[in-house]
């Protein structure tokens, strides 16, 4: 059976590479009926970050992954977090002291630094030297006085160590050029190129595919399984996400984590199927999809080797695509915690399902579409700087506001039909063009230029809210008072 694995640390929030690696895998495992675990390798206590793992556990369920073992679930192969797996390193470390294939190492850092400087002032690379390789006679006498050490592997220095990749390749590594790297610090705690390997092999995980990055730690770690006398699992390295300039993404470029892009308003589902995207491509050239379908497409022979390049208005431009056509209803629930954020008091206005259907599609993020909402409840603080430039300047505009605001009086019933005729009317009346009278109403009504159609939004919002905003605005145009202007169009 494919087992795959998906093994965060819980150091900081979950970025959008860990991610879709984690849907990388677990779709890796619906294509083949396999298993996904979720693996926390927490050995390094200080750099753990409180609330991480629940937040990575959150954010990687509300994209649709779904782990057959883990800290949570459990599993046969347990425990699942690597703070509780320190016996399995140990024997592991003993195993390989007492076959030779590990030594002691009792360098000081100091040493250590002292010895990579002569290699550099010497024009070579820095690694170690090997040094404690040859200490049989001494380490005895060193531990007695509790000199602390580290375990080194002791790697072999001729011939190379080929990586199979399933995305890359055949890609190679001279044993030369790796020096013998620490699997164990002072007291025994695990260094992750050994924990990984034993942990990879008593879960019995037969694929690992995670982000390029890691591929430069592969041949260390099958180096660690043949020295253990594990078998190797298959590696596939997912080609890295970077900014659209081709430089490492970051916070410039947009959100970074699950977290951030649920604060700006991406729904899960959009974030996910955009993640799919980031490297892999669909046969039949489609790229809306479920995670089932996705699950029943995906092959590691259609993910790319080159980077993927990240791109924000395709995932805002994603997410407005789900935003129309999901139901209405499912939206509503999305936005509600954004119109409690918002102050929105969603009793002075229509139901919070109406509001979605009227503003949508207009909308590519919940907080767009909450703000493109929030005339229906509350009257516009502020002015579109263009719009009040373009529509309200004009010494007539007063005038149009308040004869189209007398006209609607007389609207009944108050709906789209009626509404578009009155303002035919208006427009008639004053010789003017219909848009003449349109564009000021959008903008006095919600302050902005642009929004749902007109007719049906102010059939929506209705005859007491519409013509006492007409008026108001019509107001402080006659007493040249200064509109307040949006401060992000400013």
């Amino acid at each position: 059976m494919v087992r795959v694995r998906y093994a965060p640390s819980p150091t900081g929030t979950l970025h959008i590479g860990g991610a879709r690696t984690a849907l990388f895998n677990y779709l890796f495992a619906l294509r083949h009926g396999g298993r996904l675990v979720l693996r926390v390798e927490d050995t390094d206590q200080a750099r753990q970050v409180e609330g991480s793992e629940t937040a990575m556990i959150r954010g990687l369920a509300s994209l649709g992954v779904v782990w057959d073992e883990g800290p949570d679930v459990g599993g046969a192969y347990g425990p699942y977090r690597q703070s509780e797996r320190g016996e399995h390193y140990r024997r592991a470390a003993a195993q390989l002291l007492e076959q030779g294939r590990a030594y002691r190492c009792f360098c000081t850092a100091g040493e250590l630094e002292d010895e990579r400087q002569r290699q550099r002032q010497q024009g070579r690379p820095p690694r170690y030297s090997g040094r404690c390789r040859e200490l049989d006679a001494d380490v005895a006498a060193r531990r007695a006085e509790h000199e602390p050490y580290v375990l080194r592997l002791r790697v072999p220095q001729q011939g190379s160590t080929v990586v199979q990749d399933l995305i890359r390749g055949t890609v190679g590594f001279e044993n030369a050029q790796l020096d013998d790297f620490v699997i164990t610090k002072p007291g025994g705690t695990p260094l992750y190129n050994f924990a990984v390997v034993i942990d990879d092999a008593q879960m019995a995980i037969t694929h690992v595919i995670r982000g390029e990055e890691h591929l430069s730690n592969t041949p260390k770690q099958m180096l660690v399984g043949q020295a253990l006398g594990l078998e190797v699992p298959a590696f596939a390295h997912l080609p890295m996400i970077l900014a659209p300039d081709r430089s490492k993404l970051s916070k410039r470029h947009g959100a970074t984590s699950v977290e951030e892009y649920r604060e700006q308003g991406i729904l899960p589902q959009a974030l996910a199927n955009y993640l799919l995207l980031l490297g892999w491509s669909s046969p039949d050239g489609q790229e809306f999809m479920t995670i089932a379908e996705a699950g029943q497409r995906f092959d590691l022979a259609r993910v790319q080797r080159t980077a993927a390049i990240y791109d924000q208005k395709k995932l805002e431009w994603m997410n407005g695509q789900y935003l129309r056509t999901l139901p209405a209803a499912a939206v509503a629930g999305a936005a509600l915690p954004f119109v409690r954020a918002a102050g929105i008091d969603l009793s002075q206005g229509p139901t919070l399902t109406a509001a979605v259907e009227l503003v949508r599609e207009r909308s590519r993020t919940l907080r767009e579409l909450v703000d493109n909402m929030r005339f229906l409840y509350q009257a516009p603080t502020t002015f579109d700087r263009k719009g009040v430039q373009k529509y309200l300047a004009e010494p007539v505009a007063s005038e149009r506001l308040r004869a189209l605001a007398s006209t609607l009086f007389t609207v009944a019933p108050w709906d789209h039909d009626h509404l578009s005729q009155a303002f035919d009317q208006v427009a008639e009346h004053l010789g003017v063009k219909r848009v003449l009278i349109i564009h000021p109403a959008r903008m006095a009504v919600t302050g902005k230029t642009v929004g749902p159609g007109l007719f049906e939004m102010l059939a929506a919002l209705g005859p007491e809210k519409t013509i006492r905003q007409l008026n108001r605005v019509a107001d402080l145009l006659d007493r040249a008072e200064e509109l307040p202007l949006s401060p992000a169009l400013d």
